[in-house]
């Protein structure tokens, strides 16, 4: 006797499997061997990119150099070049855009604009992969220098799945496949072949540079390329960051954005919504 609902018991059922099988063949996909004492010896060999870094502010002389007063790139911030298809996409988002963006939502940006927050980044080496674990929105990066190669068909994610290599005293790393609710800059969207490419060096014993370059057929004309400088800071330690814990923003019942501008420390009941 069919009941009710079977049929979408079983179609969950499926689908569930289906999903773990899925999961099950890609982490079969590559195999790491267990790190050898060889593995661990050659580490001491790379450069030291441990401890927390934080991305330099200050002013961008125009003098095409490396001002190592303030540390951050001598440059004018580049200009992106859109195709014609997402230059109107773009203007379509900026008329529409909502009164907070989505990270006021504590939805987080994702690549490349995680990198690129005003917050403290850990970097931890092991064998065959760097971990950069991100004080905003408590995020963490897994950068795989452990021979895989680039995914045929990525599951997208707000940071991609990111392969890296040495190239010298270079970290060279690519990823690809992103979430459709990551954007190349505030309201400018990607195509599903966006690919990012990074290169992060040591410029002196405390400074490391990242130069990033985002390719997108579909979206971009030439490749857009941006640097940026990180401090070194040893003494410091990756805060806990729970974007909820003072989120002040909320929708009346009219479905319009507001912010209780109270105190913290008021006692005083949030604006009903």
């Amino acid at each position: 006797m069919f009941r009710p609902g079977t049929m979408l018991r079983a179609v969950a059922i499926l689908a569930l499997a289906s999903a773990i099988a899925a999961s099950t063949a890609i982490a079969q996909g590559f195999k790491r061997p267990a790190p050898t004492a060889a593995d661990w010896a050659a580490l001491a060999k790379l450069p030291d990119f441990t401890g927390v870094w934080e991305i330099s502010m200050g002013p961008r002389p125009a003098t095409g150099i490396i001002n190592p007063a303030i540390g951050v790139p001598s440059m004018r911030p580049p200009q992106i070049s859109l195709t014609p298809d997402y230059a109107a996409k773009r203007q379509a988002l900026l008329a529409s855009a909502e009164q907070d963006n989505q990270s006021a939502n504590c939805l987080p940006p994702g690549m490349p604009g995680i990198m690129s927050q005003p917050y403290p980044m850990e970097f931890l080496l092991t064998p065959g992969q760097v971990t950069i674990v991100i004080e905003a929105y408590s995020m963490v990066r897994h950068i795989y220098a452990d021979g895989r190669p680039l995914p045929d068909d990525p599951d997208p994610n707000f940071f991609g799945t990111s392969i890296g290599h040495w190239e010298g005293d270079t970290l060279v790393v690519e990823s690809v496949g992103f979430s459709t609710q990551t954007e190349i800059e505030p309201h400018v969207p990607h195509s599903d072949k966006m690919r990012i490419l990074e290169k992060f060096r040591l410029v002196d014993p405390n400074t490391m540079s990242i130069e990033t370059t985002v390719t997108d057929p579909e979206a971009l004309t030439a490749p857009y390329v941006t640097s940026r400088f990180l401090k070194r800071h040893r003494s410091w330690t990756i805060a806990e960051y729970i974007c909820e814990q003072n989120n002040r923003n909320f929708v009346d019942k009219s479905g319009k954005a507001g912010i209780n501008l109270t105190p913290p420390s008021d006692t005083s009941p949030a604006p009903k919504q």
